[in-house]
């Protein structure tokens, strides 16, 4: 008689599945508010949209994930910071349509559920949410062995947020004369670790162990440094309609993402090295040999967010982003353009 075949015999352990769920039942919970109706293990999560402060809210969704970024935590066998990246990229993401978070929701996939990795990448986003105000509402964990390799994980992160209609950024209030404002990143965020992974790594996990010229820490600990999120300091900017359009720096770097916000009939001009730049970068121009385009285009090369503003205004949002602990720096100008040239040029 043939042996029966069970989920678990094809590589699918359902009861770990379940017990990564009771670890992090506890941690989802933390961030719930009075507009959460449902709890960990609905088939959808129930959020309350009234109570805010919008008189006309718009939702405001997205969706992203970590990357290759995960490669490095896998090396590492470190996942408490890959929930942050996640979290802030995606709140980064709304923000800068003028949104404020609501409510997060998370996948997991992997080639074999491990309960302790889960909860320590529920951890992390649980700590993000929570610092942030934003709720962790649901999240999926999948384990695919056909589909992902051994030791493969996947994190993906789905965000809804509210913004008052009247006040949706969406680049229209750009004008000519328009200053550019770039703030500091905290690193690669959640970009271009496929070319870095390859430069700095390459086949010898070990040298994330090493400090490279002019860092104080390990390889590793710099390339899982947390995406730095923008929402507390950017807040009290966005109340005062301070800010004409702003722009998340991820893949595509600055010239893929600030052109999204720039009206056709006008060029954003941005001085190339008119910030101070973390040594990451230095040593992937040097590990890499790339041109200047290639590596603006890779990495966000330590500007994370551009705002967009009146130069009347410039010296105010500087002041306050250095007060609010992010160095910022004026790195730029919008020009008039015609709609055939590019809405983003880079002097180098």
């Amino acid at each position: 008689m043939t042996k029966p075949i069970t989920y678990k015999d094809s590589g699918v352990d359902i009861e770990a599945g379940e017990e990564a769920t009771r670890r992090i039942r506890d941690l989802v919970a933390r961030t719930s508010t009075s507009q959460v109706l449902s709890q960990v293990g609905s088939f959808g999560g129930l959020f309350h949209l009234a109570g805010g402060p919008e008189e006309d809210p718009v939702l405001v969704s997205s969706i992203d994930g970590v990357g290759t970024k995960m490669k490095i935590a896998v090396a590492l066998k470190r996942f408490d910071t890959v929930g942050h990246d996640i979290v802030n990229h995606c709140i980064n993401d709304i923000l800068v349509q003028g949104a404020r978070p609501l409510f997060f929701l998370d996948y997991i996939g992997a080639h074999k559920v491990l309960p302790s990795q889960v909860a320590e990448i529920v951890s992390g986003l649980s700590d993000a949410c929570l610092a942030q105000g934003c709720c962790l509402i649901g999240g999926e964990t999948a384990e695919m062995p056909d589909v992902y390799g051994p030791g493969d994980i996947d994190l993906v992160g789905t965000i809804v947020g509210v913004v008052e209609r009247s006040r949706i950024l969406d680049g229209s209030r750009v004008c000519e004369g328009d200053l550019l404002i770039g703030l500091a990143s905290s690193g690669l965020h959640t970009n271009g670790y496929t070319l870095a992974r390859k430069a700095l790594v390459g086949d010898d996990p070990a040298s994330l162990e090493t400090i490279p010229p002019d860092c104080s820490r390990p390889l590793g600990e710099l390339l899982l440094e947390p995406h730095r999120c923008y929402l507390k300091a950017l807040q009290p900017l966005l109340e005062q309609e301070a800010i004409h359009a702003m722009a998340h720096i991820t893949g595509g770097g600055i010239p893929g993402n600030l052109k999204r916000v720039i009206p056709d009939h006008l060029q954003a001009v941005v001085e190339a090295g008119s910030w101070n730049s973390q040594p990451i970068f230095r040593l992937l121009e040097e590990k890499t040999q790339a041109s200047q385009e290639e590596l603006y285009r890779a990495f966000n090369m330590g500007i994370g967010m551009v705002l967009c503003c009146a130069p009347s205004d410039a010296e105010g949002i500087l002041a306050w982003m250095h007060s609010a602990g992010c160095d910022a720096w004026a790195i730029g100008k919008v020009i008039a353009s015609h709609p055939e040239e590019p809405r983003v040029h880079l002097a180098f």
